[in-house]
């Protein structure tokens, strides 16, 4: 299996196979190699040279493998989102767990034709083991296009913002991903909105990212919380009601809050038992920035105090769902009561 970057180069280089699996959820970049390699590829006559096909005309992959590119050398078959690529099961019926050993075992058999007359790329969010994977792992390239971690993306975003001529800090970058998340199209659409305010020459602040862009839900509870932290009460009940405004329903905002002190209560007991932070938290590789952010949250509160807040959360829910309290009132008297101590 081969690194995202190294296939890149791979690519770049004009170095094509002739079997790609592509999978991962970061499907920007993903997407991102499937243009290079049909860039690479060169001239494409849709139908002639070029074949794109899906989980609703798959079973045409073969017949398309074995008509011929009339007047080019190559075709391109691109293959997105089936479930060629399930674990098998016991079904003896199931249609495309058949497809999809059928057109390994005819890949195998007429391995030398393809290499000579096709590229195939199959592209997908989930890729799990089965016989067609195996094969392509033997015989192709197989690259797992998993979510970037913050310091990946910063060495992304970077050379964006060098070629538009914009200054940027590691540190204005690092609180940038902490705000918007390391889904590289989310990135990619919230830079080109500071690129295009700060301007030629310009500076990309803190202050920017805070005004312009879309923050991810997990890091406005992380504003929220800081605010809560720092007894603020005013900014903590605008962040609630931007929340609300941004059409976020508000039986979703409190599970967020009751997850996001979940963590920091988990926080406090495994600093006081000397337990890895990470790990307790079931947190992503893609995530473990976060363990920063949760320890000196959890230094704005006693353990006692978080284990009362989830109960005040928990209490919360279950009147609001027989009637007794008004669920947005609710919130907004525990945030201010925690503001007060």
């Amino acid at each position: 299996m081969i690194k995202p970057e190294d296939l890149e180069k791979q690519v770049k280089a004009g170095e094509i196979n002739h079997i790609y699996l592509l999978f991962g959820e970061e499907q920007y970049l993903q997407e991102s190699i499937i243009k290079k390699i049909k860039k690479q590829f060169g001239e494409i006559v849709p139908g002639i040279n070029f074949i794109q096909l899906d989980e609703t005309n798959v079973h045409n992959l073969i017949p398309e493998i074995e008509v011929p590119a009339f007047g080019y050398e190559k075709k391109l078959i691109i293959i997105k989102d089936t479930s060629l690529f399930k674990k098998e099961t016991k079904k003896k019926n199931d249609k495309l767990q058949e497809l999809s050993i059928k057109i390994k075992e005819y890949l195998e058999q007429n391995i030398d034709m393809v290499k000579d007359t096709c590229i195939i790329v199959f592209a997908q969010e989930e890729a799990d083991k089965n016989e067609l994977f195996n094969f392509i792992e033997k015989e192709g390239i197989i690259c797992n296009f998993e979510k970037l971690k913050p310091v990946e993306l910063i060495r992304r975003l970077k050379p964006i913002c060098n070629a538009y001529k914009v200054n940027v800090s590691e540190k204005t970058l690092e609180y940038f991903v902490q705000s918007i998340g390391t889904n590289m199209q989310d990135a990619i659409n919230e830079i080109r909105k500071l690129i295009e305010y700060a301007g030629e020459g310009g500076t990309i602040k803190d202050e920017d990212i805070d005004e312009l862009c879309i923050k991810q839900t997990e890091a406005v509870i992380f504003d929220l919380t800081d605010y809560l932290g720092s007894k603020n009460a005013k900014s903590a009940l605008e962040t609630l009601h931007n929340l609300e405004y941004n059409k976020e329903p508000v039986q979703k905002i409190l599970m967020l809050v009751y997850n996001h002190f979940k963590k920091l209560y988990y926080t406090k007991i495994c600093e006081r038992l000397n337990k890895d932070i990470s790990s307790s938290l079931e947190l992503k590789p893609n995530q473990k920035f976060l363990v920063s952010k949760y320890k000196k949250q959890a230094n704005y509160f006693s353990e006692n105090m978080l284990r009362s807040i989830l109960q005040e959360l928990t209490d919360l829910d279950a009147n609001y769902k027989i009637g007794l309290i008004d669920i947005d009132i609710g919130l907004e008297s525990i945030l201010c009561n925690y503001c007060s101590l």
